[in-house]
């Protein structure tokens, strides 16, 4: 991700008697915060007050409650309800047992009980966290109370233990609010939740790690009487390979930290793992080296990782089987079912480690370069949409259904398979086509996402669970009523007029059968403006000189009556589906250092009357690339994402002051137009660093992120 120390914006100067309307703001008085987060999270609120007011009266804030006379009144535990202290799981919750633990049993509080309440309302959050401590600390004493009697040590030892914190709730609440979160994350959360309990618990196994082992079990399975929860999705391949490589890492992040810190846990002491330190470095060696690939879905890494998982299961079911005595074995067999939950995660997901090694990747017409004469066979007859004819361009590849009747243009950068645009063919196979696009992708573990997509498309990644986001605004000028009168029109007018009195003349051509005079004009003119700006012209989405000369491509010339040409626009057809140009898309825009001011309005304007007369519906001003319209309201709903947003305006405020995203935006509501939404679809929020360096890839290839900061502070 690209980031800079600052973002240069000039700020616009405005009249001192001008108003300034904002969104939600001036029009409609400031209403106080004060008491808003105690009327939306009182629960939380009044919990979290309770909590800082008794460790300030007792002192439990700077001196540990563990150390005073009162703590065995106040405590839970198997102790305290042997005495009778029933009451103990009320008090004990709005402690700490040291001062130091006070800012993490706050902080994860407001956190989980907080969200849950946000979430959930106030009444079933104070249910879940109220009663998911209870199980807790009850189940934990109610578990210990005949286990006291055995020969377990750490069962003997830990029945004498007290404890404090308000914890096992919080994990409760986080347990049960995960059933209202969308797939894949319903999951993943849960998962990890999981890993975290059972983890604490086999390895450390404190009071509180089987008080939070019990709450957030039984959280999951009694989540669905709290909460209407709606069935969770089959795992995607994709959702395989993350489990697998996540169970990996984190089964060798285990072995290391128990070696590095040893501890006596339920299941004896770790101390052999760090007896064993040549083990321990071969698992997380081979760990490393697969990780990667087995998160891409490489049958090579999947074969390793099952290989390493049975060796580990085979030497933990030796002490199952053979009834061996050591201190150890409780160890080893917990490192085992360990090993055999990631070798059944394994073995589940094998279908989705089914691809070879790179160098003998086949991934059919996923890999296919641009066809720029069957892609315009495509459109001339089933049409497109207005950056439709980009996919003729060099640099991108095309999938192809198999049909060969639907095609969508893509790049690949990052791991990343950038569909640019809509499909291409008949409309009702366009939802099909997305759908064999993602799963091409996913098969050759790349993460699919589609860029400046229209509303339609959108539609078709929403129902298959996908999430979207504006990233531009196309900007439509409508030509049959076109006409350039009234105050609105009037810096339009005023170009035009410019152009006459300084004898300007407009000419609409195709690039490539004009003089070789003009096109090295042309080249020195682009050459000029990329040297100006210090970077190579983008891609992507917007065009250069040699995109100008595809000869179906319309330029747009103002020329002087010596032959000068001051500035130059090119036009992209757009077709319909009768086979017709139905509008024009302009890409290319150059204008000479000397040119008289207003020469590409003169240009725009000129260009539109003419398609009008040829009977052209309508032109695009295009979308002006990762600049969108400052509103929460797309089509008058709600943006989806706000996490996108904010990657989207990171990088178009980095690009913004070397390439002028916004201001050419702002440019072009000169003209009055229309706006449809362009949407960016994709999967998951986790693929959003992995998009944002793809898409900068994808405009700016070959330039470094370094160089892009340099030239943007300079700017």
């Amino acid at each position: 991700m690209i980031t800079m120390t600052q973002t240069l914006v000039q700020p616009t100067t405005l009249p001192e008697t001008t108003t300034v309307y904002h969104h939600d703001r001036a029009d409609t008085p400031q209403r106080p915060r004060r008491g808003l987060l105690v009327r939306r999270l009182p629960f939380t609120v009044t919990v979290t007050a309770l909590m800082l007011i008794a460790g300030l009266v007792t002192g439990a804030l700077w001196d540990a409650a563990a150390d005073r006379s009162w703590f065995p009144r106040i405590a839970y535990g198997l102790p305290a309800f042997l005495d009778g202290a029933w009451w103990t799981p009320v008090t004990g919750a709005f402690f700490a047992l040291e001062p130091g633990i006070y800012l993490p049993m706050v902080g994860s509080f407001v956190l989980l009980a907080g969200y849950t309440e946000f979430k959930l309302g106030t009444r079933i959050a104070a249910v879940t966290v109220i009663g998911g401590q209870l199980i807790g600390v009850l189940g934990a004493a109610a578990v210990l109370l005949p286990l006291q009697f055995t020969d377990w040590a750490w069962a003997q030892e830990l029945s004498g233990h007290l404890d404090l914190g308000f914890s096992a709730g919080a994990l409760a609440g986080l347990a049960v609010v995960s059933g209202t979160l969308r797939d894949p994350w319903r999951l993943r959360v849960r998962l990890a939740l999981l890993a975290y309990v059972a983890i604490s618990f086999v390895l450390i196994g404190a009071l509180a790690d089987l008080e939070h082992l019990i709450a957030v079990i039984a959280a999951l399975i009694l989540a669905p009487l709290l909460i209407d929860i709606t069935p969770a999705h089959r795992p995607s391949r994709r959702e395989w390979r993350l489990l697998a490589a996540t169970g990996l890492a984190l089964t060798a992040v285990v072995e290391v930290v128990a070696s590095v810190i040893p501890a006596d846990g339920p299941v004896g002491s770790t101390s052999l793992l760090s007896d064993s330190p040549v083990g321990v470095a071969v698992t997380v060696v081979v760990v490393a080296l697969v990780v990667n690939s087995l998160r891409h879905g490489r049958r090579l890494a999947w074969w390793t990782a099952v290989v390493l998982a049975v060796v580990n299961v085979f030497a933990a079911g030796q002490f199952v089987i053979g009834d061996e005595q050591s201190e150890f074995a409780g160890l080893i067999v917990a490192m085992g079912v360990l090993w055999l939950v990631e070798l059944s995660a394994l073995l589940i997901g094998r279908r989705a480690f089914a691809i070879p090694a790179r160098r003998r990747t086949a991934v059919g017409n996923l890999c296919g370069a641009a066809d720029p004469a069957f892609t315009k066979g495509l459109l001339h007859r089933y049409g497109g949409g207005s950056l439709s004819w980009m996919a003729t361009w060099p640099g991108n590849r095309t999938f192809v259904r198999p049909d060969g009747r639907n095609l969508l243009a893509y790049q690949r950068h990052a791991g990343v398979v950038l569909g640019l645009g809509d499909p291409i063919g008949p409309a009702e196979q366009h939802a099909a086509t997305i759908r064999e696009f993602a799963a091409m992708a996913d098969r050759t573990a790349a993460t699919p996402v589609l860029f400046s997509v229209d509303t339609r498309t959108r539609e078709a990644t929403t129902a298959m669970g996908w999430r979207s986001a504006v990233v531009a605004q196309d900007t439509l000028i409508d030509l049959p009523d076109l006409e350039f009168r009234g105050k609105r029109w009037q810096d339009v007018r005023s170009a035009l007029n410019r152009a006459a009195r300084d004898d300007i003349h407009f000419q609409l051509v195709t690039l490539a059968e004009q003089d070789p005079t003009v096109i090295t004009q042309i080249r020195h003119m682009s050459q000029d403006w990329v040297a100006d700006k210090g970077l190579p012209e983008m891609g992507f989405t917007l065009g250069g000189v040699d995109e100008a000369l595809d000869p179906e491509v319309r330029v747009a010339l103002a020329i002087d009556n010596s032959g000068h040409i001051h500035g130059m626009t090119s036009w992209l057809p757009v077709y319909g589906p009768d086979g017709r140009i139905r509008g024009w898309t302009l890409d290319l825009m150059r204008r000479r250092a000397d040119a008289f001011r207003p020469v590409v309005e003169f240009l725009i304007a000129s260009s539109s009357l003419a398609f009008k007369s040829e009977g052209a519906e309508f032109v695009s001003l295009s979308g002006a690339p990762l600049a969108h319209a400052d509103t929460d309201l797309v089509d008058g709903v709600p943006r989806e994402s706000a996490a996108v947003d904010r990657l989207l305006d990171v990088l178009g405020a980095n690009l913004e002051p070397v390439y002028g995203f916004r201001s050419l935006h702002a440019f072009k509501t000169k003209f009055s137009p229309r706006y449809e939404p362009m949407y960016l679809a994709y999967r998951d929020e986790a693929d959003l660093p992995r998009i944002g360096i793809a898409i900068t890839r994808a405009y700016l290839p070959g330039v470094r992120a370094s160089e892009l900061v340099r030239l943007a502070a300079r700017h």
